[in-house]
């Protein structure tokens, strides 16, 4: 596998020292980030027993932010996790907080919530008595513009995205481990990243985002059945629709995604971020983001602007 002089990962971002003097959403308060801290008895910290979305700030809107609450208020009624805030609170607290950060745009948000402090160590949720941890996190943040020349290095690991009997991959929940294992696995194999295959084998999505190929002019990903279903993911599929760009959710195999003319990540933070190699083989015979993922990621630009704008007008 060839080798980078450092590894990279598709969160990487702009160093900004403003982020060591951040303030943070925590139950209802914006504190200092040095003051943000929640009990050892939380259900977050205890068991992985949250949920939480990615959002980004652009021109002081939450792109898309319907949509992530959509999947946020899906997930926590589906594991009988009360929120306590509506929607309209959340974005009101997001705002605050934004606002206390001197924050308008290249602006990126965890927003996680937990059952809660639990009256004793152990596993059922009944312990949870207190009502919810509701935390967001919202740093500086500009995606690298290297990623767009270098790529992904991604390498095939034997930790797969499961059944949703046992674990359904479209909760976003602090229950990462299956991932982490997954990245750990990559970077020992020399790569950045983890390329999961689905329970049959088939191609699935990375450690921490989803997963395109590009094929004779037809862009592919998995059928969704094992993966987050992402919201960047859905626009992508939307975007290919409507500009006549052929889109397939579909089975494929490594085989197809190794011989692709191009491959892409989708994800909250990187928006469209290219891959360069997968298990050392090189995608394309391009260097960086191909021309179909150039066409995407502008069509993307002017949707994230055209939903920013249309947000902006409800709001007056």
């Amino acid at each position: 596998m060839s080798q980078q002089s450092t590894s990279h990962s598709t969160h990487d971002s702009e160093e900004d020292l403003r982020n060591r003097d951040i303030k943070i959403f925590l139950n209802g308060k914006i504190v200092p980030r040095s003051e943000a801290l929640v009990s050892v008895y939380d259900s977050g910290f205890m068991l992985g027993d949250g949920m939480w979305e990615g959002m980004r700030l652009y021109d002081g809107e939450w792109a898309f932010f319907d949509a992530h609450m959509d999947r946020l208020f899906n997930s926590c009624k589906a594991v009988s996790l009360d929120i306590g805030m509506s929607k309209g609170e959340i974005h009101a607290a997001l705002n605050a907080t934004a606002a206390a950060n001197d924050m308008t745009t290249d602006a990126h948000c965890r927003l996680m919530i937990t059952r809660g402090p639990k009256a004793k160590p152990f596993q059922h949720p009944q312990l949870s008595r207190s009502g919810p941890t509701v935390v967001a996190v919202l740093e500086h943040s500009r995606p690298l513009e290297s990623l767009q020349q270098r790529g992904i290095r991604l390498a095939t690991v034997p930790q797969v995205r499961g059944l949703p009997m046992s674990q359904d991959a479209k909760y976003n929940s602090h229950s990462k481990l299956n991932c982490v294992i997954a990245c750990l696995q990559a970077e020992q194999a020399g790569a950045d990243e983890a390329l999961m295959l689905d329970p049959q084998g088939f191609v699935n999505t990375t450690n921490a985002c989803n997963f395109f190929i590009v094929r004779r002019g037809e862009v592919w990903t998995s059928t969704g059945d094992y993966c987050m279903n992402g919201v960047t993911r859905q626009n992508v599929i939307d975007l290919c629709l409507a500009n006549d760009i052929p889109v397939r959710e579909k089975n494929y195999s490594l085989y197809e995604a190794i011989g692709a003319d191009e491959a892409f990540l989708t994800g909250t933070f990187g928006a469209q971020t290219p891959v360069a190699e997968i298990d050392g083989k090189p995608i394309g015979d391009h260097e960086g983001a191909g021309p179909m993922t150039r066409r995407i990621r502008e069509l993307y630009k002017n949707l994230v602007a055209q939903n920013v704008a249309l947000q902006r007008a409800m709001r007056r």
